[in-house]
């Protein structure tokens, strides 16, 4: 087993399936904002001293759950007598039996997560938008969905399976079995033969379908779908944009793959999204109309979603298959979200989605792919005799050198530069502006093999390192001669 993979199969409930699984993520729901109100009580009690541990990982969230279910601030049932006396026939969360008690379990580990992507935001540890403190979920607004995870019993049953009374049905612990609407075959054959294995599953409610998605650990492809190793077709360069939404070519020019008809959903879709986003706005808000108004509404988002989805797979498996070295740009996506003109043809391209899917399935089939620097100038450089041209606007199409005039397709010209990049002789990256290596050095070290900016390096023997300079009474780190500055 060496890759994880994820199969996704539409379900078809009945009515009384349909309220067990609204149950199951209506307990999901719950688990996930008794487990927050319980740190967040704890971060109280710690400020005032009275409380020592914060619960903050998945497993201190479980124990505390746990733990909390059972006394009586989690709910009584008080039965009454005859003679008008009351007792208590049950202590703690009456309902928890009713429910797989995993929901809880993987509710509390994904608010472990979020607590601790919250943590590393706030410290630096990660990149991006800075995460923020989790909040409870709304009722109406969260949506449905839940995990179970896939437990063995003694006797060597797995507590999810696939195909157990009918070849189109998921079984899950603690619900039944389910119908499904696609073929199961595929994933049967692998867990017949002993090359996946389920380890959870995950029912979430969209657009008024239910789901299941099942997250598996697969063995690698064969041989006769993964890359040789030695097969030398050379590197092949990714550019994507929006005239043309894909552009593959080789170093030598040679153009493999174009896409220009991409189906843009969101643009083909929007006079229905505004006719169907003014019918929410029309209904009162709190009426029926107005909820199978948004109801709509939903549909047709997930409808443009899986159009674009779909897509992206084709392009990205037509890619992958074809080709073994693949180098793509590397692509600001929020910078360029906030470009009003822009937005919406960027937003409807999905460029992040596309690289994420061509990723790993590249990994999966033993090829490489390799992240263009974000700076290198693709688009404006000249593929044969490498000299940097002025900016280029948007509409045009052509590019033209004025060195050689070599004159070539622009999404063409570009691909053609990523793919040069990612030669091997084009490992170190070139300055073309200065025509040398590209010394990245920071403010006081210099270009050359040295460990220190005040010492020397191989080609500067004879000279004396340059004396540090003063500023505001205090001594500047010496820059040595050749070193560049920042």
């Amino acid at each position: 087993m060496a890759r994880f993979t994820t199969f996704r199969f539409c379900l078809d409930p009945t009515v009384e399936q349909e309220i067990v699984l609204r149950r199951h993520a209506g307990a999901a729901r719950f688990g996930y904002n008794q487990c927050l109100r319980l740190v967040k009580q704890a971060l109280d009690g710690k400020r005032r001293g009275t409380v020592g541990k914060v619960p903050w990982s998945g497993f201190d969230l479980i124990n505390a759950f746990n733990t909390w279910k059972r006394t009586a601030a989690a709910g009584r049932v008080l039965v009454a007598a005859a003679d008008g006396t009351t007792m208590v026939q049950t202590t703690g969360l009456a309902w928890r039996a009713e429910v797989c008690q995993q929901v809880f379990e993987e509710a509390a580990v994904d608010l472990g997560r979020g607590l601790a992507a919250y943590m590393a935001s706030r410290n630096g540890e990660r990149e991006g938008r800075r995460v923020g403190f989790p909040r409870f979920k709304s009722k109406k607004r969260a949506q449905l969905s839940f995990r179970i995870r896939s437990r063995t019993s003694t006797t060597g049953r797995a507590g999810i399976r696939v195909g157990g009374l009918a070849p189109r049905t998921v079984t899950l612990p603690g619900i039944g079995t389910l119908a499904v609407r696609e073929d199961t075959r595929r994933l049967r054959r692998m867990l017949a033969k002993g090359r996946a294995k389920v380890l959870s599953a995950t029912v979430s409610h969209r657009a008024g379908r239910w789901s299941v998605s099942l997250t598996c650990e697969a063995a690698d492809l064969h041989d006769a779908a993964r890359h040789q190793p030695d097969s030398g077709t050379g590197w092949v360069g990714v550019d994507r944009g929006l005239a043309a939404f894909v552009v593959a070519a080789r170093a030598d020019g040679t153009e493999v793959a174009r896409v220009d008809d991409w189906p843009r959903p969101s643009r083909a879709g929007m006079a229905r999204q505004r006719r169907l986003a003014r019918a929410v706005t029309r209904k009162p808000p709190g009426s029926r109309n107005r909820a199978k108004a948004a109801a709509r509404l939903g549909r047709h988002h997930a409808r443009t979603a899986a159009i674009r989805r779909r897509f992206l797979h084709k392009v990205s498996n037509k890619l992958v298959k074809t080709h073994d070295r693949l180098a793509i740009e590397t692509l600001t996506i929020t910078g360029m979200l906030t470009n009003r003109r822009l937005a919406a043809a960027v937003a409807d391209a999905a460029w992040g989605e596309l690289a994420r899917q061509l990723t790993y399935k590249q990994q999966w089939r033993g090829g490489q792919l390799t992240p263009v620097d974000r700076w290198y100038p693709s688009t404006k450089t000249c593929a044969p005799c490498r000299t940097v041209a002025p900016a280029m606007p948007l509409d045009q199409r052509t590019f033209t050198c004025g060195a050689c005039g070599y004159r070539a397709d622009r999404d063409l010209n570009a691909a053609v530069n990523l793919a040069i990049w990612a030669e091997p002789h084009h490992a170190q990256i070139r300055d073309l502006h200065a025509g040398g290596p590209v010394t990245k050095a920071r403010r006081g070290e210099g270009s050359g093999p040295r460990t220190r900016a005040s010492e020397t390096g191989p080609d500067d023997a004879g000279t004396a390192p340059t004396p540090p300079r003063v500023r505001n009474g205090r001594p500047r780190r010496a820059l040595s001669h050749n070193s560049t500055e920042l």
